[in-house]
C-alpha cells in the first residue's frame, strides 16, 4: 500500500466539513486586552483594568476552594473517573439522584458530549439566535447542520417558527435560559411545548443561580430534556473548568459511556465540592451581583446613547442608539474598560456589559460618560 503524499494532500486527511469551520471566538486574555488598550495612550498604565467582557464572577471562588487546592498533595493521583462524590453532592443540590448527573470539563464539555451522542452527519440542530456561540460550534464539529431560527423582536422564542423548521432529520433544539447575551428566560410552558415535539431539548442554565428559574424538576418526566449548568458564573470557577448536565438516568448512562474517563481534574472536583459546601457564601456574592446589576441598569438608562435590555443573568445587553458600537468598544478599551462587542444579525450595534463590583461600575460609568461628552463636543 502506497503512503499518501505530504504537502497539499494533507487536506485529504481532514473531514471536508471541518475545513471551513470558523471555530468559536473566545474573549481575549486580559494580558492581550491590556496591551492593546495601552497602545497610543500615554499614562494609561496607571488606570485599573476593568474586565467586563466574559461574564466572570468578580468576587472569585470560595476561600474554602483556595485553601483546599493549596493544601492538596494529590497531583500524582488520577482523579475519580466517575466523579462519585461530586455527583452525589450535585444530586443533593439539584434535588435529584446522582444517577441523573454527568460532570464535565466545563459545560462546553457537556454540550459536546450531547452532540456526539445524538448526531449523525447531516442531522439538523435548531439554534434560536442570537444566543451562545458554542451551540453552533459543537453542532458543526459533530457533523450536524445548524438551522437558525431567529428570536422575536424582544428576544423571546418563536415557537411557531421552531416547529415549522422541524423535519425528519431534526434531532436537537438548544435553548439558553437566561439567554446569553440577551438576558431573558424561557418559561416552563415554552419548554414543555418543545419537549412534546420529541426532540432532544437542551436547556442551558449557565446563569441559573442569577435567575432562580430551572427546568431540572421536569427531567424525571421527560427523557428528552437535558439541562446543562456550570460552576463558572455563580461559584467563580471559570478558570478551573467544571460543569454538569442533568439527564434521565438512561441518557446519563450513555453519556458516561462515551466521555473521556478523566475529563474532570482532581482540582476541579475538589473546587466544585468545596463550592457546594460553601454555597451560602457564594450565594451572598450572587445576591450582591444581582443588586449591582439593577443599579447598573438604572445608571445606563440615564445615558442618551445606550438602551439596556432587562436581564436575569450577570450581564446587560445594550443597544448603542447613537453612534457606532465598534467605535464605543474601542474608546472604552483605550480607557482599559473591556466589554463585549457584537455586530451580527439580531445584535447589530450592541455591546454586552458583565456586572462587576461597585467600583467596576463606577469606572465603567466614568468611561461611558467621558466618551459621551467627547461625542457631544464634536
Amino acid at each position: 500500500m502506497k503512503a499518501r503524499k505530504t504537502g497539499s494532500g494533507t487536506r485529504d486527511l481532514i473531514r471536508p466539513d471541518l475545513l471551513q469551520l470558523a471555530g468559536y471566538t473566545a474573549v481575549d486574555p486580559v494580558e492581550r486586552l491590556v496591551k492593546d488598550g495601552n497602545m497610543g495612550q500615554p499614562g494609561i498604565e496607571s488606570r485599573p483594568t476593568v474586565k467586563l467582557d466574559a461574564n466572570e464572577n468578580p468576587y472569585g471562588p470560595s476561600p474554602r476552594v483556595l485553601k483546599a487546592i493549596a493544601g492538596s498533595s494529590a497531583l500524582h493521583v488520577y482523579p475519580d473517573a466517575e466523579q462519585q462524590n461530586l455527583r452525589t453532592a450535585l444530586g443533593d443540590y439539584v434535588g435529584l439522584g446522582a444517577e441523573h448527573i454527568v460532570v464535565g470539563n466545563g459545560s462546553d464539555d457537556i454540550l459536546d458530549l450531547i452532540t456526539r451522542l445524538t448526531l449523525e452527519p447531516g442531522d439538523r440542530v435548531i439554534n434560536c439566535t442570537p444566543t451562545f456561540g458554542m451551540y453552533k460550534f459543537v453542532t458543526e464539529v459533530s457533523g450536524g447542520v445548524l438551522v437558525e431560527v431567529p428570536r422575536s423582536d424582544h428576544y423571546g422564542l418563536d415557537l411557531d417558527a421552531i416547529e415549522k423548521s422541524i423535519d425528519d432529520r431534526t434531532k436537537i433544539v438548544f435553548i439558553a435560559s437566561p439567554n446569553n447575551p440577551t438576558g431573558n428566560t424561557s418559561s416552563q410552558d415554552e419548554i414543555v411545548r418543545l419537549l412534546e415535539t420529541g426532540l432532544a431539548v437542551v436547556v442551558d442554565e449557565a446563569y441559573f443561580e442569577f435567575s432562580g428559574q430551572t427546568m431540572a424538576s421536569l427531567v424525571p418526566d421527560y427523557d428528552n430534556l437535558m439541562v446543562v449548568r456550570t460552576f463558572s458564573k455563580w461559584a467563580g470557577l471559570a478558570g478551573v473548568r467544571v460543569g454538569y448536565g442533568i439527564f434521565s438516568p438512561r441518557i446519563a448512562g450513555y453519556i458516561n459511556q462515551i466521555k473521556q474517563p478523566y475529563n474532570v481534574s482532581v482540582f476541579a472536583q475538589m473546587a466544585a465540592l468545596e463550592s457546594l459546601a460553601d454555597r451560602d457564601y457564594l450565594m451572598a456574592n450572587v445576591k450582591a451581583i444581582i443588586r449591582e446589576r439593577e443599579r447598573l441598569f438604572g445608571e445606563i438608562e440615564r445615558l442618551d446613547f445606550l438602551r439596556p435590555m432587562p436581564s436575569e443573568g450577570n450581564y446587560i445587553l445594550c443597544d448603542v442608539t447613537r453612534g457606532d458600537a465598534g467605535r464605543l468598544y474601542e474608546r472604552l478599551k483605550e480607557r482599559r474598560v473591556f466589554v463585549r462587542y457584537y455586530d451580527r444579525p439580531n445584535l447589530r450595534n450592541c455591546i454586552r456589559i458583565s456586572v462587576g463590583k461597585p467600583e467596576d461600575t463606577e469606572a465603567l460609568l466614568e468611561a461611558l460618560r467621558a466618551v459621551g461628552e467627547e461625542n457631544d463636543a464634536k
